[in-house]
């Protein structure tokens, strides 16, 4: 059984890469951390594919259950061969006015849960001989925005760690890549005012937002085998903002 584990699949952006990878076929494991009841609901679309879903708590806040819900993803479904890292966090404001816990939490959310994730799912993808790893990055974490230094230096974290892995196991037959999303239309950009998305919009030579449908796109290539020699890469999705 081909198996795959979103972490943040509850999230908008992860429960529509989670519908994908039912489309092609992979039994999913949702990753969840406020909401069991949104996970539930994911795993029903899955479901409707013809494949096997669960739903399984992944708190990146508690650094030391995450290895749990990688062997809950085995022990439920079966150990992942596609892992795709969709937790993320993030909060606009000066650095100053950050708690140290926020900005902690911000760091474990984005980066230091994803490569926990990411070693506790390695083992069994090296002995395998396969694997496909993706972590899902931002443009910020390229380019940097003001206000969010610190979801900003996670999101360049992510890409560094995907650069650095990729080389360390490609010799093992793992993909590791990166999507670097743009202005993509979530509940996390909703603090946004329709007036602060317009200036945004403006500056985007698509003319648009992005939508969940295209990193998962993305993904969607980036686990094919079309991409098989395509190892250690920021693919950015973007409408060529940056």
């Amino acid at each position: 059984m081909k198996t795959a584990f979103v972490t943040g699949g509850s999230g908008d952006i992860g429960s529509e890469i989670c519908r994908m990878l039912a489309g092609k076929g992979y039994a999913v494991a949702v990753g969840y951390c406020a909401s069991r009841e949104r996970a539930e609901a994911v795993c029903e679309d899955v479901r409707e594919y013809g494949v096997a879903a669960a739903a399984v708590e992944f708190n990146a806040e508690d650094l030391f259950s995450v290895q749990k819900s990688v062997q809950k993803v085995s022990d439920m479904l079966a150990p992942p061969e596609v892992l795709i890292n969709c937790a993320g966090v993030s909060r606009i404001c000066l650095l100053t006015d950050l708690s140290d816990g926020e900005l902690i939490r911000i760091l474990n959310i984005n980066l230091t849960g994803a490569m926990l994730a990411v070693k506790a799912a390695l083992p069994e993808m090296v002995r395998r001989k396969r694997g496909n790893i993706i972590n899902v990055s931002s443009v910020w974490g390229e380019a940097g925005a003001s206000c969010e230094a610190v979801y900003s230096a996670a999101k360049a974290g992510l890409i560094g760690f995907t650069k650095a892995l990729a080389k360390e196991i490609a010799p093992s037959g793992i993909n590791v890549n990166c999507i670097s999303a743009g202005m993509i239309d979530t509940k996390m950009n909703g603090c946004l005012s329709e007036s602060e998305i317009g200036d945004i919009v403006a500056q985007i030579p698509a003319g648009r937002m992005g939508t969940p449908a295209d990193i998962a796109n993305a993904a969607e290539f980036l686990i094919s085998d079309k991409s098989s020699y395509i190892n250690g890469q920021v693919i950015r999705c973007d409408g060529a903002w940056l």
